[in-house]
């Protein structure tokens, strides 16, 4: 029998992150026929598929489930072995870091990031997912590095650190003809509310807490993401609850004003969250010290 390559076995395990030959090829920085010839040679190896063409993709057969942890934790003790245990070097680092997170996130955390990665290091690229009912598992398997967001669910063998507080303003167009500098909650009961639908933000728990409180929105809108609502609501008369820094940001680029909501609700935090058998990567924790540094009280992250 022929020796297995390592190199095979990278493919492998992109692979069956990706679900996908050439994206495999292109987290590797090999052409899709090399690619493809390494999967060749593994099918031969293993004397199996391996993976099998579906309408989702590259699907595992079920020997390929039972190898990909085997072979995951081989490649990650030879990537171990070659890079070292010591200190990660951002100047010099060349790595793609995974980050799960919600709209939101992205356009008020990902600007800050990455004008700090094109200074600090700038052969560092970004990967990034939505947070999804999936994200506990890729974190887990390490196809995620980092999740940002609001994760209530995650259970144990996760770590979790605080990044920023936020709590949920109104957010109104400037023109609004019948809301003046106060949300009262005859208005807010009476005008038409746009309501978003996203997973891993404390955006979740405000219909909850309405409900329990007898309070019941007028509902006119809903969209699937954050991306598009303070547009919407500065060109209708619509109204929209929003976690605050989105706001402040969005305040900056369109016609809206903030408000504070005439019921209470709570705070909350937002915070990363890691796997515990990538705790000690010098690269993940790096990754992790800056987004705390960044994002820490009185950095100039949500006032530039």
């Amino acid at each position: 029998m022929a020796s297995l390559d390592l190199d095979w076995i990278a493919v492998f395990d992109e692979i069956y992150k990706t679900a996908n030959v050439s994206r495999a090829a292109e987290r590797l920085d090999i052409t899709q026929g090399a690619a493809s010839t390494a999967l060749n040679r593994l099918r031969s190896y293993f004397d199996d598929p391996l993976f099998s063409r579906t309408t989702r993709g590259m699907m595992p057969t079920p020997r390929a489930q039972a190898l990909h942890p085997i072979l995951r934790a081989v490649r990650e003790g030879m990537e171990s072995a070659r890079e070292g245990l010591g200190a990660f070097v951002p100047a010099q680092a060349q790595r793609t870091f995974r980050i799960c997170m919600t709209d939101i996130s992205e356009v008020v955390l990902l600007p800050v990031l990455m004008n700090h990665l094109r200074l600090a290091a700038p052969r560092v690229t970004v990967d990034v997912e939505k947070i999804s009912p999936e994200s506990p598992r890729r974190l887990e398997d390490g196809e995620v590095d980092l999740a940002v967001g609001f994760m209530p669910q995650l259970d144990a063998g996760f770590y979790q650190q605080v990044l920023f507080g936020q709590n949920f303003v109104c957010i109104v167009a400037a023109s609004h003809p019948r809301i003046g500098q106060r949300m009262t909650k005859a208005a807010f009961a009476r005008e038409q509310h746009v309501a978003v639908s996203t997973p891993g933000t404390g955006h979740a728990i405000v219909d909850r807490l309405l409900a329990r409180a007898g309070v019941k929105r007028h509902i006119g809108l809903r969209v699937p993401s954050f991306l598009g609502v303070a547009a919407i609501v500065a060109n209708t008369e619509l109204i929209a609850i929003v976690p605050s820094h989105f706001a402040a940001m969005m305040h900056r680029r369109e016609k809206i004003r903030i408000l504070s909501t005439p019921h209470a609700l709570p705070a909350y935090d937002v915070k990363q969250h890691w796997h515990e058998r990538f705790h000690s990567d010098p690269g993940n924790a790096w990754l992790r010290r800056t987004m705390a540094q960044l994002l820490a009280p009185g950095s100039s992250a949500f006032h530039a």
